[in-house]
């Protein structure tokens, strides 16, 4: 797995944080993808390579957060997945740079590598010291992930967090997917966060990076969202944006 830094780091020119919601949180619950976690460049590199394409790895970061974008707000009635996660695809071989004759062999092998949980394995550089800037607010933290059932072991073998005591930052709830039968934009899985916690919708953020699953979602539940937008592509929503943890932090303090 590479440790190099990458342009994830890169901050959008416009202000990181949009205007101020509500007032300060009791609990902010965070998304794993987009927040801690973007998928393995090596093993996104190895599939372009079996399409007979070479990629470079500094745009793999930028190509997620395009991809995310295809997930928006804007539909009615059921969750349209399956053209989401099409359009999530042709966005990120688009901004990886693949020859358009090329995109979909790359396509088709990226899919079968997104087609994993265990993909989401590299760490976001500075995430972890946000989640501690995070911490040290005295704020209650949970996870809210669509994974594997399995995301927990992930998080805790690399030493980011933890529910309870342990080397990584303590959280107080953990809720995968995988391993509770639900996932967003179901508002049903963040009921399941809010009575882990004995909290109110009112007093908690939540924290992910695809609005029409984390936006829509966190909505329907009752609480407020935010999306991680390090690129500034969503410029123009009505939901508020950060550009890191760092900035998460801001608003929780403010």
């Amino acid at each position: 797995m590479s440790t190099e830094s990458s342009s994830a780091e890169t901050v959008s020119t416009t202000p990181a944080v949009s205007p101020a919601g509500p007032p300060h949180p009791r609990a902010v619950l965070l998304d794993v993808g987009g927040v801690f976690f973007l998928p393995d460049p090596d093993h996104v590199a190895a599939a372009c390579a079996r399409g007979g394409v070479a990629v470079d790895p500094d745009v793999l970061p930028r190509a997620h957060y395009v991809g995310a974008t295809a997930f928006h707000v804007e539909y009615d009635g059921d969750f349209p997945w399956n053209d989401l996660w099409e359009s999530y695809l042709d966005r990120y071989v688009e901004t990886c740079g693949i020859p358009v004759e090329s995109r979909a062999e790359v396509k088709d092998h990226l899919e079968s590598e997104f087609a994993t949980a265990a993909l989401w394995r590299w760490e976001i550089p500075g995430a972890l010291d946000g989640l501690r800037a995070l911490a040290a607010t005295g704020v209650t933290l949970g996870i809210v992930s669509n994974a594997d059932g399995l995301i927990g072991e992930r998080l805790r073998e690399q030493e980011i967090l933890q529910v309870g005591p342990g080397v990584g930052v303590e959280v107080a709830t953990l809720i995968d997917s995988g391993a509770v039968g639900v996932m967003k934009p179901d508002p049903r899985i963040f009921h399941l966060a809010l009575d882990a916690l004995d909290l109110e919708p009112s007093e908690v953020l939540y924290v992910g990076d695809m609005p029409g699953i984390d936006v829509m979602g966190a909505r329907a539940a009752g609480i407020r969202p935010i999306v991680m937008d390090p690129f500034g592509l969503h410029l123009d929503a009505d939901y508020e944006r950060v550009s890191s943890l760092a900035d998460v932090v801001a608003l929780v303090t403010a």
